[in-house]
């Protein structure tokens, strides 16, 4: 067997987004082409739990080892070859513990954080390169404390993970939002009403500010603002009336909340293991209380809604140009601290310029809109004030 100068281990977890299997095939192209073997772990976190640590187990499930020929496949398409999962060792409910586990962990909720490092040692890796959002990395950044060496790369449609201006997925999300929410228009226009469209966000409204700002929407609802439903049905009634073809467009992030309201709005009770339970429905209540207070803007004449969730549609399908070009850097930057040396990162773009942050800044804080910053309360739409020396994404910035 051919000797190589490590193994490197790497895993997608939580959402898919596009521009994972991009970061696959960046990793493991520089990887190989250094010396170093590749194992992609497959499901997230769940095959470092599910995993069999003997050498006659069948763990083809589990693991699987990269070449170049599978990755530059998989590198021009959408969603992660690896599959993905919600699974958090530290938090693992009874029911899903691996029956191999089960007389060890009897437990309601399980820390089977010693079965993951002893799997990692079973498989020889020297370094993790864990792509995902805070929730995924929070876990990389336990490894971490516990000895494992650890480079994460950061994901998620809402570009929330603290430390870095851009995570993959956030650029497709955006792209896809002003291109559907602009093909919805036609069916707005044609029946003259308010379209009002649920987009990402559980708690930063990036992904409904950015298409706003670009022209997508005439007013967008954000999680880090309780709104009035009286103001948003008021400008809506008021933008529908300028319009020329007779509609407006609203844009609301699934984690908004109406003034008044103690909780964001939940399709069930059910919770994940990082105790999120699934939003959903934001859209459908705003949509209805437009339509039923209309009549007091609209000189009693009540104006109908159009509702949709763009949910899926914006986190399916290839990766746009910036979710190319971007894991591609991030995972050329994760080989950087492989070759180094250096554990303990997370590799982050900042101000245009790519660079690396100390993982433990993925549970420091919640990355969020400023709202004093870039929202405007009163019109309930990005302020546009100074773009001097700002981003490329504006107000992703403030880490």
């Amino acid at each position: 067997m051919a000797k190589h100068k490590g193994t490197i281990g790497i895993l997608t977890g939580g959402g898919d987004v596009p521009g994972l299997n991009p970061a696959i095939r960046a990793v493991t192209f520089r990887a190989l082409r250094e010396g170093y073997r590749v194992i992609g772990i497959r499901r997230g976190w769940a095959g470092l739990v599910d995993l069999v640590p003997d050498k006659n187990a069948d763990n083809s499930e589990q693991v699987m080892v990269l070449n170049e020929d599978t990755v530059n496949r998989a590198g021009r398409t959408g969603g992660t070859f690896l599959h993905s999962s919600r699974t958090r060792p530290s938090h693992l409910p009874r029911n899903i513990v691996p029956p191999h586990l089960r007389d060890k962990y009897t437990d309601e909720i399980n820390d089977v954080t010693p079965e993951v490092l002893k799997n990692l040692e079973f498989l020889g890796i020297d370094f993790l390169i864990p792509i995902g959002g805070d929730d995924t990395l929070s876990y990389g950044e336990r490894l971490h404390e516990e000895g494992m060496k650890v480079v994460a790369i950061p994901k998620t449609m809402d570009n929330d993970v603290p430390g870095t201006d851009y995570c993959i997925g956030f650029s497709t999300c955006v792209t896809r939002t002003i291109e559907l929410t602009h093909q919805l228009r036609t069916s707005a226009g044609s029946h003259e009403r308010i379209l009002v469209l649920e987009v990402f966000g559980r708690y930063a409204g990036y992904t409904a500010l950015l298409p706003t700002m670009a022209g997508a929407a005439d007013r967008c609802l954000i999680p880090e603002h309780p709104f009035d439903i009286e103001q948003v049905t008021e400008l809506l009634v008021a933008d529908r009336r300028r319009n020329p073809s007779n509609y407006s467009v609203l844009l609301v992030s699934e984690g908004a909340q109406m003034a008044g309201e103690e909780e964001m709005t939940f399709e069930g009770m059910e919770a994940d293991q990082y105790g999120h339970r699934k939003l959903g429905g934001i859209g459908d209540k705003v949509a209805a209380k437009i339509k039923e207070l209309s009549p007091k803007y609209n000189a009693g004449r009540r104006i109908n809604t159009l509702n949709q969730r763009l949910g899926y549609l914006v986190r399916c399908g290839n990766p746009d140009a910036m979710d190319s070009i971007v894991p591609m850097a991030f995972g050329n930057l994760a080989l950087d601290m492989v070759l180094s040396g250096t554990s303990g990162r997370l590799v982050s773009l900042h101000n245009g310029c790519y660079d690396t942050v100390p993982i433990d800044i993925v549970t420091d804080h919640k990355k969020i809109v400023d709202v004093t910053k870039y929202y405007n309360t009163e019109r309930l739409r990005p302020k546009y004030e100074t773009f001097n020396r700002q981003p490329l994404f504006i107000m992703t910035s403030d880490l």
